[in-house]
């Protein structure tokens, strides 16, 4: 329900205090189990997109679903730049909220920085399926890419595993030593800068592919048997590879085939939906079992659902109301809030 005092806008570092790795987990499971259950209402278009390059390389996207389960209805919105060589989307300078409303009424409920939410989600929807598809217990983690994503993989799969290696790579010999050297202290375990990609994949139990790359990154000879890899975006495994997987599993076939490369690959008879093990939903709703082979090859594959988000920002709103932070915004036919009365806040 809507609240007297207008619309709660959530700021990103209380977003930061509110939402734990080990939270952003269990919504995204839950939400899956929505997924599995039919709770979830899609837009029409399920996706909203505004690219304009000449002179601007900007990039609109706005999606929306309404989850019958909490129930709230939201519009996730965000913008950034990207012209083929820096790509700001998991930036803080770019813009990213979700707008929340009462689904019986229609009645604004809170705006929610999205930037923490966003990037945790991003790895945990993902991460998470290794719970039924990971190795039974696996020693060497491999990160092909360290940025937003690549660092909240490794925060999620580390509050599930306990791993003695973790091998890093990225563009930069400067960058992926100051990641190993800062996480290596953070975790009391090794972590180990490599040159190439290969170094990383290769003998790796889970490798994560999480860069902006639009290029093929990772290739499915350099997987061994008993491994999993988790594509978090766009091309991280060679398409050619995922033929030949024991499993492959996806958040959404229909999302997925929004996407630009996930379609080619479909259309060009790469990877076939016949081809597809399975939706995690379907892991997480017990229809679909998880691995069956200590050495079976598997590969996880998200693209992003727009309902784990809302889920999310709705999950942000009610904590920072219970814990009074935030900032009340008027809104026409409400009560207008004097700055600085009944709210206190981090920012």
């Amino acid at each position: 329900m809507s609240d007297r005092r207008g619309v709660l806008f959530v700021p990103y570092q209380d977003t930061l205090a509110l939402l734990s790795v080990a939270d952003a987990l269990r919504i995204c499971e839950d939400v899956y189990g929505m997924h599995a259950r039919g709770s979830v209402v899609w837009s029409s278009p399920a996706s909203f997109k505004l690219d304009v390059a000449d002179g601007f390389n900007n990039h609109w996207h706005v999606k929306s679903a309404l989850l019958k389960d909490i129930p709230t209805t939201g519009v996730r919105l965000y913008n950034y730049y990207d012209d083929g060589v820096r790509n700001t989307v998991g930036d803080l300078g770019c813009t990213r909220y979700i707008a929340l409303s009462d689904p019986y009424s229609g009645e604004p409920v809170a705006i929610v920085d999205e930037h923490w939410s966003y990037a945790i989600r991003s790895a945990a929807a993902a991460t998470l399926a290794c719970k039924w598809m990971g190795p039974r217990q696996p020693k060497i983690l491999g990160l092909v890419g360290i940025g937003t994503m690549g660092t909240n993989a490794l925060r999620c799969l580390c509050s599930m595993y306990k791993f003695e290696e973790i091998r890093c790579t990225s563009r930069r010999p400067e960058t992926r030593a100051a990641f190993a050297r800062k996480w290596s202290q953070a975790l009391g375990i090794a972590v180990v800068p490599k040159d190439s990609i290969e170094e990383v994949v290769r003998g790796a139990d889970i490798a994560v592919g999480g860069t902006t790359s639009g290029d093929v990154v990772s290739r499915e000879p350099w997987l061994k048997p008993g491994c999993t890899f988790i594509s978090l975006a766009r091309r991280e495994l060679d398409p050619a590879g995922w033929s030949k997987m024991d499993k492959v599993v996806i958040d959404s076939w229909d999302f997925n085939m929004l996407q630009g490369e996930f379609r080619r690959m479909v259309e060009s008879g790469q990877f076939s939906r016949g081809q597809l093990y399975g939706e995690i939903h379907e892991l997480v709703s017990g229809e679909k079992k998880g691995r069956e082979r200590d050495d079976a090859r598997i590969l996880i594959h998200t693209t992003g659902l727009v309902s784990q988000d809302i889920a999310l920002a709705h999950f942000l709103y009610r904590s920072a109301l219970d814990k009074g932070l935030g900032t009340w915004l008027p809104r026409a036919g409400g009560e207008a809030c004097t700055s600085g009365t009944g709210r206190r806040s981090t920012t």
